[in-house]
């Protein structure tokens, strides 16, 4: 009799506790236009990727010999089209350029990457200062990638980050090291 009292008791401490603490919530960007009154004017620009969250360390593992990344994300030419160039520092000293397009959806908070049919990404904002929170997912995997306007962001940043991808899920977590100097963005 005892132990039926005390896990009822134990079970309804549980629902308690989860009706008290909850994950907080995280706002979507718009995403329609890059005309400036749509697509807001201080996501374009230069973005430093800091960290990485995922389900498992394989939707990951891409991230592995990467020591910092900085990226332009730029208004394309084409209407509803923006234009993303990185550079990726690897952990041995290369730099390695990237190009991909993203296309914004109609209505949507979307952006499907040119060439990845498969690939989705939804912008969300962040708390911290400077700070962009994207969701990748695709044909088997999804992540939650922090950038920030800084290369070296306030560590509560990142803390945040982890806590709620975290409640989303995200078991695997991944911190670029960033010891080395970023590499320049090639201009083509």
């Amino acid at each position: 009799m005892f132990h039926q009292i005390w896990a009822a008791l134990l079970y309804l401490y549980g629902i308690l506790l989860n009706s008290i603490y909850q994950c907080p919530e995280y706002s979507q960007l718009t995403t329609q236009g890059v005309d400036g009154k749509e697509f807001p004017e201080p996501h374009l620009g230069r973005w430093y990727f800091i960290a990485g969250a995922a389900p498992t360390k394989e939707e990951l593992v891409t991230f592995d010999p990467v020591d910092n990344i900085v990226f332009n994300m730029a208004a394309d030419s084409a209407p509803k089209q923006l234009q993303l160039r990185a550079t990726i520092r690897t952990k041995n000293g290369l730099c390695v350029p990237r190009r991909w397009i993203y296309h914004l959806t109609e209505g949507s908070t979307d952006l499907r990457t040119e060439g990845r049919p498969d690939m989705k990404t939804k912008l969300f904002s962040s708390s911290c200062p400077g700070g962009i929170m994207l969701k990748e997912t695709g044909q088997g995997y999804q992540r939650f990638l922090l950038y920030n306007r800084l290369p070296h962001p306030p560590e509560n940043c990142v803390e945040e980050f982890r806590s709620l991808t975290s409640c989303l899920d995200s078991k695997a977590f991944l911190l670029t090291p960033r010891n080395q100097e970023a590499c320049e963005l090639s201009s083509n």
